[in-house]
């Protein structure tokens, strides 16, 4: 009798959205923050950029505030060149992004990689925001919106749909299939309503600081819920606090550009006045 060797079973993933769930507050806007600290940004784009970050942190995500982000986004970064991107993304993911890692996801991705289990990062963000926050926290791999590039500078077009909202649960269950995954033993955890047919596309979805609409959604499918927030479990404050300090020290660092700005000639006329009266004398 052929003794039968034992058939492994199918290899088991967890899911990560990333803005609010691994990173506190939205990571393209860290990004935007180093671009603009490097020349690359004026500053009204990164005062938009601001108040979309505020905006998604008092009420979550919208896909009218997505549409929005994504119109602006592709419109500024076209020509911009690709590898100088991934440059400055790892220097801000140093400044900036480490330090803004909530440590409980992080235990949670630990504990999924010591389990032997995939990691993949699914976020509406750049996927070269994806992959570079994911490599730094030796996840599998990240899926997200893809920005189209040619001869190695953006062209302000998108390869698909934005990775938002029904578009992560397709893409998770189309990684699922080409790695033959076991959705049903998988695992999925996001911050927002917009991460909710993810999260319902495996066999345990998880919401991590949840807004109230998916803190609702959550109780009723009877998901876990995960606050690494702080103090405030209940609500966005302490994020929001935060986020419109941010959003104020932003503009009043433009409003002190542009005094500055116009100042300069004015104070340049005084000088050029006083020398004129001087030599009057």
């Amino acid at each position: 009798m052929t003794r039968q060797e034992p058939v492994a079973p199918n290899p088991v993933a967890a899911f990560f959205d990333v803005d609010n769930t691994i990173i506190r507050g939205a990571s393209a806007f860290h990004i935007a923050r180093g671009l603009k600290q490097r020349g690359y940004f004026r500053n009204r784009d990164l005062i938009r950029f601001g108040w979309e970050q505020l905006k998604y942190v008092v009420f979550g995500e919208s896909q009218e505030q997505m549409t929005s982000v994504r119109s602006e986004a592709l419109s500024i970064i076209k020509g911009w060149s690709v590898a100088e991107m991934a440059a400055i993304g790892e220097e801000v993911y140093d400044e900036i992004l480490a330090m803004r890692i909530f440590p409980g996801t992080k235990a949670l991705i630990d504990e999924h990689r010591a389990q032997g289990h995939e990691v993949w990062f699914v976020t509406a963000s750049p996927v070269e925001i994806g992959r570079l926050i994911a490599r730094r926290l030796n996840a599998t791999g990240a899926l997200g919106t893809i920005a189209e590039h040619k001869g190695g500078l953006y062209t302000g077009r998108l390869v698909g749909d934005m990775m938002h909202g029904e578009a992560k649960a397709v893409a998770v269950r189309e990684l699922a299939a080409r790695k033959e995954l076991d959705l049903s033993r998988c695992f999925a955890y996001g911050d927002s309503m917009n991460d909710a047919p993810m999260l319902g596309a495996v066999g345990h979805g998880c919401a991590i600081n949840p807004d109230s609409r998916l803190r609702r959604h959550a109780k009723r499918n009877g998901w876990p819920i995960q606050e690494f927030r702080g103090r405030n479990p209940q609500g966005r404050r302490s994020i929001v606090r935060s986020s419109l300090t941010g959003f104020v020290w932003i503009t009043m660092k433009v409003l002190r550009g542009i005094g500055h700005t116009l100042l300069t000639p004015l104070r340049a006329l005084k000088r050029r006045r006083g020398a004129v009266a001087d030599d009057a004398v």
